[in-house]
């Protein structure tokens, strides 16, 4: 099996392509036929200015108008897909350039953001651990014996310093939460 690029009339219904192929030929059709009606109709309009009679071909504008609003929305349809693939042939390259510039000058930012956050979260973790007070090794905050020694833990109280029981949920001097 190859991963050879589908070529673009095989993505489409088969019906599309012979849809879209009809479009493109009676939309600009019908388009110039309603331009023709709704000047034949324009121009007998003004040209009754002059005379007392009416405009003889006036209907033909009001016939031309629809006609040319329905040949333009086919030749639209029609012509749609080349349009959009025309557009981002042209959008993409500058977005690409744009994103690739605002990404240079960020950069900076970007590393400095990242140790910031790298270390906030290294420290995080380390502050909810339990050094042992014998080998210094950090555990778990609900550990009551050190992993690395077997040392019974404690906890010290961040606000007054004072040793607690490892299994502690208040400071015994101060009542702050452990």
């Amino acid at each position: 099996m190859t991963n050879a690029p589908i070529p673009e009339e095989e993505k489409l219904n088969p019906g599309h392509t012979q849809t879209r192929g009809l479009l493109r030929v009676l939309g600009p059709l019908i388009l110039l036929t309603g331009v023709a009606f709704t000047i034949v109709g324009m121009v007998s309009f003004f040209a009754s200015f002059g005379s007392f009679g009416p405009p003889r071909y006036f209907w033909c504008a009001f016939v031309g108008l629809p006609l040319m609003f329905v040949g333009a929305v086919m030749t639209q349809v029609g012509f749609v897909g080349a349009i959009a693939r025309y557009h981002a042939g042209e959008i993409a390259p500058v977005g690409k350039d744009t994103f690739n510039y605002m990404a240079e000058g960020t950069q900076g930012g970007v590393k400095t953001m990242a140790s910031a956050i790298s270390a906030g979260l290294s420290q995080g973790m380390q502050g909810n651990a339990v050094r042992c007070a014998k080998c210094g090794n950090p555990n778990d905050a609900q550990a009551k014996f050190c992993d690395e020694c077997g040392s019974a833990l404690s906890k010290t109280c961040g606000s007054c310093g004072e040793v607690n029981d490892g299994d502690a949920k208040f400071c015994d001097s101060c009542g702050t939460a452990l």
